[in-house]
C-alpha cells in the first residue's frame, strides 16, 4: 500500500487549531478593493473556520484522522 500524500495547496492554505478545528483565510480580499468599505476589508483580514459540511473534504486533503 503506497503512502497517502497531502494535497499541496491545502497544506499551505489551512491550519489546524489545538482543538482540531481547521482555520482558513477569507475570500474576496485580492482585488477590486476600492469599492469595498474599510469595515468589510478589516473583517476579511480575520481568520474564518471551515464549515462543518466541508470539514471531511478538507481533513481528507490534509490526511487527518476523523
Amino acid at each position: 500500500m503506497p503512502k497517502v500524500k497531502t494535497h499541496s495547496r491545502a497544506k499551505k492554505t489551512f491550519n489546524v487549531t489545538g482543538t482540531g478545528k481547521v482555520r482558513r483565510y477569507k475570500a474576496f480580499k485580492s482585488h477590486l478593493l476600492t469599492k469595498k468599505s474599510k469595515t468589510r476589508k478589516r473583517h476579511l483580514r480575520q481568520h474564518g473556520l471551515v464549515h462543518p459540511s466541508n470539514m471531511s473534504l478538507v481533513k481528507r486533503m490534509l490526511c487527518l484522522k476523523g
